[in-house]
């Protein structure tokens, strides 16, 4: 019998563990209240993120593009007893709706969200951290991993051995695969993101098809 990708989906969505009714409210909200909803990470690749972060283990949590929250409280929900997340967003008009949810929810006083740019705020944060989510700029891509290694000018690593980077949307729709318009760039970037990864010998990483695809990365 031949499936459609959307039957497996459906599929998985059916065999993957429920979410918290707060994940169901929120994207629902997200829905109703953001121009862009598909940005929200989604029942599977919430519960993914979550069961990586009980894998890891982290004390430290960065996440670069908080969105309306769904992806943090997936974070938090793995976190241990003494994890911390700090989550940073560029748009101020989303705030309203993340804070609402993580102030409702059991992690609150685990999350510290930042409004502003993650390149000029995550480095005066000066703290190496455990387990990394990229999910913002696509355009920026690129200088977040140079961000994460202190690479000039930000002069200060975010990232030791054993971090954990998790890139999402790295597949750009199954643009990344193919040559591209001179205008289009997003998906530049994110091949050169992608290009900068595979060539850095102090990191090793795996490409999952999850959505829209996420990049798995482990310094050395």
């Amino acid at each position: 019998m031949d499936f459609t990708g959307k039957e497996i989906e459906r599929y998985i969505e059916a065999h993957t563990c429920a979410p918290d009714p707060l994940l169901d409210e929120l994207e629902r909200e997200t829905n109703l209240r953001v121009v862009q909803p598909r940005m929200l990470s989604g029942k599977v690749q919430g519960k993914l993120l979550e069961t990586i972060v009980r894998m890891v283990r982290p004390r430290n949590v960065l996440e670069i593009g908080t969105f309306t929250g769904y992806s943090t409280l997936c974070l938090a929900a793995g976190l241990p007893e003494d994890g911390y997340i700090d989550t940073v967003e560029i748009d101020d008009e989303l705030y309203p709706i993340s804070s609402s949810f993580i102030e409702r929810s059991p992690y609150s006083t685990k999350i510290r969200q930042y409004t502003g740019s993650a390149l000029e705020i995550v480095p005066r944060l000066r703290k190496i951290y455990d387990l990394v989510f990229i999910d913002g700029d696509k355009r920026e891509y690129p200088d977040y991993y140079r961000m994460l290694w202190g690479d000039t000018p930000f002069d200060r690593e975010c990232v030791g051995s054993g971090t954990y980077i998790i890139a999402d949307n790295i597949l750009w729709y199954g643009k990344v695969a193919f040559d591209h318009p001179a205008g289009d760039r997003h998906t530049a970037a994110l091949k050169i993101f992608n290009d900068m990864v595979t060539a850095d010998d102090r990191v090793e990483n795996v490409i999952l098809s999850v959505r829209d695809g996420l990049n798995i990365i482990r310094v050395k």
